[in-house]
């Protein structure tokens, strides 16, 4: 038996298992917690402007990013009140667009526990269930990460604000953002010092979709990432443009739901069969990646999208069971028509006729679809005012990347041209090319938040320096009172010796 495993029935024969034992796991981690003095005692300075408090940090998004990020400035000391537009327990993609049957991520990942094991999914899941049921647990169950992170809100006492969507993010030269809230209790507007924008894959944007969907009427088609009812599409012939992780779920899914016939349109040749991404994972380049040359930035993030990460196995295992999905190779898109109430859809491989369209085409940053960025977005400056790649090597979605600084904060274009911009940091999936995947997926989540959050601390410092220096020289506890010693008379011997 390996001391894992005995590790673990130690722990199980302590804690037991279900309610009684997640209660103890909840009471082990207050008690490591309390043994690290977590959280830090809050020392920034209070700020008010015209009498209205000011936040110290307003994160924005209540995802697993938007948590790791609230729990590392919490621990710093810092303060951190989230906003998330989702009703509580169905913050991020888990619960609501995702499809997939399980996460795509190994089990064994760490995610947003930031360092402690009693935080862990794993941790999680035995309290409950047990080491056996554990070691044959494959890939965790999509809904059940989200209970997991239901827990991680309520264990790690967070102040989130459900049901609060953000109308504007105004960075202003007083030292603070405006925020304007719409809440259902009414409109609001709140400041803070710092903005955190956890806001998930999408996050500066949305759905990328080919220009050829414009001239579609909108009942025929979807975006994979839409919140949709798939029962809509029983009986129906339905057509997934894209061979990635999400087509397979969209395709599973509408087959799951009972369509008749689901056509996957894929331009390439085959599909891609291994994952560069996960090839490219390592502590180096967790850490390293910030501190690379531009040109190995580009060049590494430029060969992971262009190689592309292959869906999981048993997504594709999760279509190709149903005697119904084909899966159609060369068939890149030439032309969509629009016949009666289906589409005809023109490709190298032939003419198909389908009821329904989906586009599985990832997501781009695209400023215009998202209104609560319109004062920021022109003055942002991205990757492509950055950076000019060589020939043949081009990618829209780096050149669109914003240029972060080191504690992701995003920069001027102009610098000058809206102060306080840089009171507004970018822990969302663009921030890879600056800091590598460290603000959205699982693996580096918490190396992310924690590099985010030490990057706030220092600059937060550094803006109240003065005040910092007033109470140190105002700081008078005594270590000593004056009595612990008793004055000493040098002796007759090193009297005479002193007056020589």
């Amino acid at each position: 038996m390996s001391e894992t495993t005995e590790a673990a029935n130690a722990t199980n024969a302590v804690t037991g298992t279900g309610a009684s034992g997640l209660a103890a796991l909840e009471a082990r981690l207050q008690q490591d917690l309390a043994w690290l003095e977590l959280p830090a005692k809050s020392w920034v300075p209070p700020k008010t402007v015209n009498g209205q408090q000011v936040l110290d940090v307003a994160v924005i998004g209540g995802g697993q990013a938007g948590m790791a990020a609230a729990v590392s400035l919490l621990h710093l000391g810092i303060n951190a009140v989230i906003y998330d537009q989702s009703p509580a327990g169905f913050e991020g993609p888990w619960a609501t667009t995702a499809r997939m049957e399980t996460l795509r991520s190994p089990k064994k990942l760490t995610g947003p526990a930031l360092g402690f094991a009693a935080l862990t999914f794993r941790a999680w899941f035995e309290a409950q269930f047990g080491l056996a049921a554990w070691e044959a647990l494959d890939k965790i169950p999509r809904l059940q990460w989200m209970d997991y992170l239901r827990w991680y809100r309520k264990v790690m006492a967070l102040d989130i604000r459900n049901d609060h969507r953000i109308d504007a993010i105004l960075p202003r030269a007083d030292g603070v953002v405006e925020l304007h809230i719409d809440a259902p209790a009414g409109k609001s507007v709140v400041l803070a010092r710092r903005v955190v924008l956890a806001t998930g894959r999408d996050g500066l944007g949305g759905a990328y979709l080919p220009p050829l969907a414009e001239s579609l009427p909108r009942a025929l088609w979807a975006h994979s990432s839409d919140d949709m009812d798939y029962s809509k599409l029983a009986g129906k012939r339905i057509g997934v443009i894209g061979a990635g992780a999400s087509s397979m779920d969209s395709a599973a899914t509408a087959l799951e739901s009972g369509a008749e016939r689901v056509d996957l349109l894929i331009r390439r040749k085959e599909l891609p069969r291994i994952n560069k991404g996960k090839g490219a994972g390592s502590p180096g380049l967790t850490n390293g990646h910030i501190n690379l040359p531009d040109e190995w930035k580009w060049r590494i993030r430029h060969y992971i999208n262009v190689q592309q990460t292959p869906p999981p196995s048993g997504s594709v295992q999760r279509v190709s069971k149903f005697a119904n999905a084909r899966f159609l190779f060369g068939a890149s898109i030439d032309k969509v028509e629009v016949v009666g109430d289906s589409l005809r859809i023109t490709t190298p491989r032939g003419l198909f006729e389908i009821d329904f369209l989906i586009f599985s085409t990832g997501f781009r940053i695209d400023w215009t679809v998202r209104p609560e960025f319109a004062a920021i977005a022109p003055h942002i400056r991205n990757w492509r005012s950055r950076y000019m790649p060589p020939v043949g090597d081009e990618d829209m979605e780096l050149s669109d990347s914003p240029d972060l600084g080191p504690a992701f904060e995003f920069q001027q274009k102009h610098p000058g041209d809206l102060p306080g911009l840089e009171r507004v940091h970018c822990f969302c999936y663009p921030a890879a090319l600056s800091h590598g995947t460290l603000s959205g997926d699982i693996p580096a989540i918490s190396d992310g938040a924690q590099r985010l959050a030490q990057g706030i601390a220092s600059l937060l410092y550094g803006e109240d320096v003065d005040t910092h220096y007033k109470n140190i020289q105002a700081y008078a506890e005594p270590e000593l009172i004056g009595d612990e010693w008793t004055p000493s008379e040098p002796t007759e011997q090193e009297r005479r010796g002193a007056s020589r």
